[in-house]
This record gives structure tokens, sequence and C-alpha cells, in this order.
């Protein structure tokens, strides 16, 4: 499994795009939906309650860091 490595330079305070955040972390569209649709999973926005998805950095930080820590355990 290849790892995920999330830049460094990125701020935390920057936004990622659903389809980005799926690329990123390797894992298709379709899961990602799923997860939300259950509630697990990252926490997501939406500018005005309607539009695209986004996910800040640090939020997806948070998420690569406990994904990857309980897969390890």
């Amino acid at each position: 499994m290849e790892q995920i490595h999330i830049p460094e330079e990125w701020h935390d305070h920057g936004l990622l795009t659903f389809e980005d955040f799926c690329t990123l972390i390797h894992t298709p569209q379709r899961t990602v939906r799923d997860w939300r649709r259950r509630g697990v999973g990252p926490r997501w926005a939406r500018f005005e309650g309607c539009g695209r998805l986004y996910i800040q950095v640090a939020e997806a930080r948070r998420f690569v860091a406990t994904a990857t820590s309980t897969a390890r355990s």
C-alpha cells in the first residue's frame, strides 16, 4: 500500500475539493461518498449550504493520521 503524503507547505486552512481528496488518499469517490453517507470519515463543508464539497487540509491531515494509526493497530 502506498503511503499518503500531504505536503507540509499546504496551509492547514487551505481547502481541497472532494475530488482532490479522493485522489490524494487513492480512494474511489464512491467509497468516500459511502463514508459520508454513513457518517464516518472526515468532516465536509459546503459554502452557503450548496455546491461542491470541501475539506480543510487540517481535517485531511487529521483523518489520514487517524486512519493510518488505526490500520497499524
